[in-house]
């Protein structure tokens, strides 16, 4: 037996490795798993030119032993192996693998074929967060029997290294559990972690099976064996061997979601950066769906082995509630969730599967076939809300996201996109109507679309929250203005004729000292008063000018306890409306002012506000009930 030192180094980094770089104390055996998989992929790789490699064992597999008596846990493989000197140079050098050795002696195209074989690194160690000694025994395929090697180790500032004998090639990985960690000796914990991060290793990942032993009243190993492993990823397989029904039953698996997803896509991207994905689309909106903290809902592999949940780095804020897989080929097995918000290759990744989501939904959206429209109707309904927060978020496919976008609007109560607007626009008009209201009720009966309901103009109904958010951000659709009903000054442009006009600008003249008798009784609550052609039922209604806060949003802001910059809204009068031409017949000026701020607070109540005063109000309408005013 020879002793040998690890690195000057060795007692800082494996401190490291322990405690910062793997906080779950599970991932040891992800990683040793995953190491075991490198090594039966290095053997296939070599074997290619060299069958002789596989001596009488072709068939690749890792098996994970228990000895609870001795409270070991043995990882072997029977793959490619190590000779004695490999061992030491290997096994002796933290942050250094024979895997990233090896992919430095392949050349040319052979690159592209080992694109399987990871760089490792420090994953060996990992097994001393729940072991306080390793044992490792190998031998190389290819190497005689007698030239096998045994390392041990404490982790701390040496191994040891002797030469034994070794019938069968490949590596063992023998754990001896440090005081604390007898949960690793439990089957069922093992096989839950075997579950969890290496299901979809490609190789059988064997265990002995346990039965009861009616005598000892306990669980006992058997000299049986069975795979606790799928065996191969789902996602690593071509689409045309997979069922429909094999996608859902995964999606269930993954997400833990009852019902079938709506919709999936799985592709394999290559390019610089290559990756495979495999991306659902839920049935029903989560309970937490509206949490814009909350961790994203797919799961990053690299090289088919699991990195980790929620993965918020491969999805924008907006598709948080996307679910699936995402298999890189190109990050290293330790990435954080600080190098993932770094990394380019991320940044590529996040971009191309943001593009595959939005292909997905445009796919169902514009399909001739009804059956997928109605999909993408049920989509909208929970998830339409959500999906319009991409508007301000991701600029570079906000094209993209408005043609997506679905509405009420006075044509229809629902699924009006904005091309099917623009196809029913009248002659002559360039901008797109909108107006945004609490509930579909109140924007419907808004005085502010009178007059569109009468020249049969279709105006879009906006009811979501975050509605007046996203038209911060998105001014026109295709060359159309978007346009609010209750802004700025109303001008219907070419679909209003001159005879209008000319009929409300002689309207306003003649109503001159009216508006000034108003503006002043009203000088605390608006801007200014003006009549409109905007009207044909309603007396009066709030509208504001283009660029200032509207009264709707400033109330969602009030609601969520901000602040909202203070604006006086505009009235304007109908001047055909009996109770303004009652108004203009008054002269006593206290029943001018009272009549005046009831227009107002009619206004007010109509458009979903509510009064400073109510008594106030109520006194008013009471004094006019009763003949006074």
């Amino acid at each position: 037996m020879n002793k040998h030192a690890f690195q000057a180094e060795v007692k800082q980094i494996l401190h490291l490795v322990t405690h910062s770089l793997y906080s779950n104390k599970e991932i040891f055996l992800r990683e040793l798993i995953s190491n075991a998989s490198d090594a039966c992929d290095k053997l296939r790789f070599e074997a290619l030119d060299r069958p002789e490699l596989y001596e009488d064992a072709p068939a690749l597999e890792v098996r994970i032993a228990v000895d609870e008596a001795a409270r070991t846990i043995t990882i072997r493989d029977n793959g490619i192996g190590m000779s004695a000197e490999e061992a030491i140079t290997h096994l002796g050098t933290i942050a250094r693998s024979g895997t990233r050795e090896f992919m430095a002696k392949l050349e040319g195209d052979q690159k592209k074929d080992a694109n399987l074989i990871g760089q490792f690194g420090v994953g060996f160690y990992s097994g001393f967060i729940v072991a306080d000694r390793i044992t490792v025994e190998s031998r190389r395929a290819g190497l005689a029997a007698d030239q096998g090697v045994r390392w041990t180790s404490e982790g701390a500032g040496e191994f040891d290294v002797e030469t034994i004998d070794r019938p069968a090639r490949g590596t063992d990985v023998i754990l001896h559990l440090r005081e604390g960690e007898d949960e690793f000796l439990a089957a069922w914990k093992l096989r839950s972690i075997v579950s969890r991060y290496s299901d979809h290793i490609s190789l059988p990942i064997l265990m002995r099976k346990q039965s009861w032993d009616e005598e000892k009243k306990a669980q006992v190993w058997t000299d049986d064996w069975e795979t606790i492993n799928k065996a191969a990823a789902l996602w690593t397989r071509a689409k045309s061997d997979i069922t429909d029904a094999q996608y859902q039953d995964f999606y269930k698996q993954i997400s833990y979601d009852s019902e079938p997803a709506l919709a999936y896509t799985h592709n394999r991207v290559e390019g610089r950066t290559e990756y495979t994905q495999l991306l659902y689309i839920p049935g029903k909106a989560p309970f937490d769906l509206w949490n814009r903290d909350k961790r994203g809902g797919v799961k990053l592999y690299v090289k088919r082995v699991f990195i980790m949940d929620d993965a918020e780095s491969l999805m924008p804020v907006y598709l948080r509630f996307v679910k699936g897989v995402i298999d890189s080929s190109d990050l290293p097995l330790n990435v954080s969730r600080e190098l993932l918000q770094e990394s380019r290759d991320v940044k590529a990744i996040r971009e191309g599967s943001t593009k595959r989501v939005l292909s997905m939904l445009e796919s169902m959206a514009d399909s001739e076939d009804a059956g997928e429209r109605e999909k993408y109707a049920r989509f909208w309904k929970d998830f339409g809300a959500v999906l319009k927060e991409g508007l301000g978020e991701d600029h570079a496919n906000q094209e993209r996201l408005a043609k997506l976008l679905r509405f009420a609007s006075t044509h229809a109560d629902e699924g009006v996109s904005f091309a099917d607007y623009v196809k029913r626009m009248k002659e002559g008009q360039e901008a797109i109507y909108y107006v945004t209201a609490d509930t579909l009720v109140a924007a419907k009966s808004s005085p502010q679309l009178e007059v569109f309901r009468k020249k049969g103009i279709e105006v879009l109904l906006l009811t979501d929250r975050v509605d007046e958010w996203m038209l911060s951000h998105l001014y026109e659709f295709e060359g159309h203005s978007l346009q609010s009903v209750a802004k700025g000054a109303f001008d219907l442009g070419k679909l209003q004729d001159e005879e209008e006009k000319k009929k409300s600008e002689e309207t306003a003249t003649a109503l001159k000292p009216v508006l000034e008798r108003m503006t002043a009784a009203l000088k605390e609550r608006a801007k200014d008063v003006r009549t409109t052609t905007r009207l044909v039922d309603s007396p009066a209604c709030l509208v504001v000018e283009d660029g200032d806060m509207s009264g709707h949003l400033a109330r969602l802001l009030k609601q969520a306890g901000q602040s909202a910059p203070s604006s006086l809204p505009i009235l304007e009068i109908n001047a055909e409306h009996a109770l303004v031409r009652r108004l203009a017949d008054t002269e006593d000026d206290a029943r001018f002012a009272d009549l005046a701020q009831v227009l107002f607070d009619q206004a007010l109540l109509a458009e979903g506000g509510q009064l400073e005063n109510p008594a106030a109000y109520v006194q008013r309408i009471n004094r006019m009930l009763v003949g006074t005013v």
